[in-house]
């Protein structure tokens, strides 16, 4: 694939079908997804998740059944040296799944060995801003320990690429907007902030002493169906149609830069073959954090039109027939007032583009909803 800026272009990976990709957090709402798009593309996919309680297992277990994995075969003996491996789904043809924790290095460093990955894409974190107040040891286990596992399994068996995900809350109380990838982002409103940009900056210190190529994608307010239900659009719909009382907070002037998981997922394709090089005359005394003489780079990957939260809501109204009944509350601790996603740089490597308008989007979630809750 052609990079966009002239002059350059970056190394490829090898052919599709002889490439090994990990996906962790591959039953979780993005994971399920990408999972499914590197399948039809060719790829030969595993995906690991630990199945925690976050959130309702359940719903973990019906992305599974879309990738080909049943429940019951969680349940057999695994073969990963007993290693803290559960059990593998074989799932589709050229899809496997373990359930493996990324904090268990052993259970890793099998499975590492095992595979011999070509590229990673790491997908696994503890979400959520708000519980990071409430339980923040379990956001230091994942997003910090977790992820240095995963950056010392690349580097102990070659992995070509690592893809990770960061998260638009890097931002933190940045006022500028739109977001670029060459703001700051010294000043993170929450404990989940600060663990995402320390993945970046600890993705750095592998790219820069190690060669490990990696790329770091900072998601904006991702949506969609088989999404997260500890999010608005979840919780929106779901409160709406049970007659119930939606809580509003700032009086619903928020402004949040919804991105339908399918464009999401297309950018994450397009990167994930295309390990990034140095940066030509990359300059120490003018750094760009987003880029580096090692090889090393970070995109916003958004959609580009930040929403009011009001706006938002009323989409859905829309799409249901029905009025909310809402609870106004003030800005909570660990909130943001607006997030905007400048993706330019992915445009112009990439030829990123999202397609998907916010009332589409709003129509294939609220119509998953219904489907699969049978409300």
């Amino acid at each position: 694939m052609m990079n966009m800026r002239e002059g350059t272009v970056h190394p490829t990976i090898e052919a599709v079908q002889d490439t090994r990709v990990l996906v962790t957090g591959a039953a979780g709402f993005i994971g399920m997804h990408l999972c499914l798009r590197l399948l039809r593309d060719g790829y030969t996919v595993v995906g690991i998740d630990n199945l925690n309680h976050y959130y309702e297992v359940s719903l973990k277990l019906d992305r599974l059944r879309q990738l080909g994995v049943e429940p019951e075969s969680l349940s057999e003996a695994g073969n990963l040296d007993g290693a803290g491996e559960r059990g593998t789904g074989r799932g589709m043809q050229r899809f496997t799944f373990y359930q493996v924790d990324i904090s268990d290095r052993a259970a890793l460093e099998a499975l590492f060995a095992r595979w011999q990955f070509t590229a990673v894409v790491n997908l696994a974190a503890q979400a959520g801003v708000r519980y990071s107040l409430q339980n923040p040891a379990a956001y230091v286990e994942s997003n910090v320990s977790g992820f240095l596992n995963i950056l010392e399994c690349c580097r102990a068996h070659g992995v070509r690429h690592l893809v990770y995900a960061s998260s638009s809350s890097v931002y933190g109380l940045n006022a500028k907007t739109p977001y670029s990838e060459a703001d700051g982002i010294a000043h993170p409103a929450s404990l989940y902030a600060a663990t995402k940009k320390g993945g970046e900056l600890m993705a750095h210190v592998y790219s820069h002493l190690y060669g490990l190529a990696t790329t770091g994608l900072r998601f904006f307010t991702v949506y969609g169906p088989w999404g997260r239900p500890d999010m608005s659009p979840h919780l929106f719909v779901g409160a709406v149609l049970r007659g119930e009382t939606i809580r509003v907070f700032n009086g619903g002037d928020m402004l949040r830069d919804f991105t339908y998981v399918d464009d999401i997922v297309e950018g994450v394709a397009r990167v994930l073959p295309c390990p990034p090089e140095p940066q030509p005359g990359w300059d120490a005394c003018l750094a760009d954090a987003a880029t580096s003489s090692a090889p090393y780079r970070v995109y916003n990957i958004g959609n580009g039109a930040p929403v009011r939260l009001l706006d938002f809501i009323e989409a859905i109204e829309d799409r249901l027939g029905h009025k909310a009944l809402r609870e106004y509350l003030p800005m909570q601790p660990g909130d943001v007032y607006q997030t905007w996603a400048d993706c330019s740089r992915l445009q112009h490597d990439f030829g990123y583009s999202p397609t998907t308008s916010l009332r589409e989007g709003i129509a294939h979630f609220v119509d998953w909803y219904r489907d699969y809750y049978g409300i």
